[in-house]
């Protein structure tokens, strides 16, 4: 996992794990890796790790059965995609929008392009 600067690793580690929910990699109620496996997979101290899952556990993305780790919580892709939803309207729309009138884009043509982007998933 390649980090970058404008945002805490933990965070980024958390966003990681909720992408790899969103991608069906982990469903609801399955148990994800311990913290240790997780810091160990990506390199990191396991303090941050344990800071990546209890904002997910924070955010109701998932919960720990004592004993047995970290379960995927069965509202997890609710949750995840409410809160992307929330960012993304409070914090990339707004500049988006100041770009699409500076350039002089109107809707129309930025739903034609935004029609012909192909999404495709890691």
């Amino acid at each position: 996992m390649a980090f970058n600067s404008n945002k805490a690793i933990y965070l980024q580690m958390a966003d990681n794990v909720a992408d790899d929910i969103l991608a069906g990699r982990y469903g609801p109620d399955e148990r994800i890796p311990s913290v240790r496996e997780f810091a160990g997979t990506i390199g990191v101290n396991p303090n941050t790790a344990v800071k990546a899952y209890d904002e997910l556990a924070r955010d109701g993305i998932i919960y720990n059965r004592r004993g047995l780790g970290f379960f995927v919580s069965p509202e997890a892709r609710h949750h995840i995609l409410e809160k992307r939803k929330k960012e993304f309207f409070r914090d990339v729309l707004p500049e988006v929008a100041k770009t699409m009138r500076l350039l002089g884009i109107s809707n129309d043509e930025l739903l034609e392009h935004v029609n012909d982007i192909t999404v495709t998933q890691d």
